[in-house]
């Protein structure tokens, strides 16, 4: 994976720490930015930044806005689709044309597993991320014909900043919640995320394609 170059979006949150360690220890060149991405200039301008890059990850959050759905607030909805769904268009859309060029090109979006099950009282959160997985799935059927692969990990209890801090996976009240309720019994480590988004973006992954991937411990499949 030596003489590759990676662009990992919102570096400094959700998945973006881990996966930097872990493309740097493969010695893969970094371009992190840790841009708040709200807004097509942005993301363009972060793309033109970064220059010619081999791999796009994606890594992008936002916290669930949890409530009934009677009492979803608009700007609560809007700023999910602006943060989460927007900018993944936009990224993708802007890195594309130079990967088209060269025929080739890996792009991984750190997604989530809450839309394959759905969540009651996450009725915006989970439409953003399935509106997320729909384009991730889309989009890679249509690069593969430019020997692009796109994918996502849809994740869920997976170990991080944004959704599962280090305070709350030490919690006994909710380790007794993923007993209950994910089959491994407990909360991966985000170094697996990283694993896999590695394999995603390696040339040993040549053959997948479109595929939302969930890393949840069996809570989703």
């Amino acid at each position: 994976m030596s003489n590759r170059k990676a662009l990992i979006t919102c570096v400094e949150s959700y998945m973006g720490p881990t996966i930097r360690e872990k493309f740097a220890a493969d010695g893969i060149e970094v371009f992190s930015s840790s841009d708040l991405l709200r807004s097509q200039k942005e993301c363009e301008a972060l793309i033109e930044r970064a220059g010619e890059i081999d791999i796009l990850i994606a890594n992008l959050a936002e916290p669930p806005m949890t409530g009934p759905v009677h009492k979803i607030d608009n700007a609560d909805w809007g700023q999910l689709f602006d943060t989460l769904v927007h900018p993944l268009m936009y990224l993708i859309r802007a890195v594309t044309p130079q990967m088209i060029a060269r025929q080739s090109g890996k792009i991984v979006a750190v997604t989530s597993a809450a839309p394959l099950r759905g969540i009651p009282n996450h009725a915006a959160y989970c439409s953003a991320r399935g509106a997320q997985n729909a384009f991730i799935k889309a989009v890679g059927l249509e690069l593969a014909r430019d020997q692009i692969q796109v994918n996502a990990i849809a994740q869920n209890y997976i170990n991080n900043d944004t959704y599962y801090p280090d305070d709350l996976i030490e919690n006994p009240k909710f380790l007794d919640h993923v007993k209950r309720n994910v089959p491994t019994k407990r909360i991966g480590a985000a170094s697996e995320t990283a694993e896999l988004a590695a394999y995603l973006a390696s040339e040993k992954c040549n053959h997948m394609v479109g595929q939302i991937i969930p890393l949840a411990g069996g809570w989703a499949s």
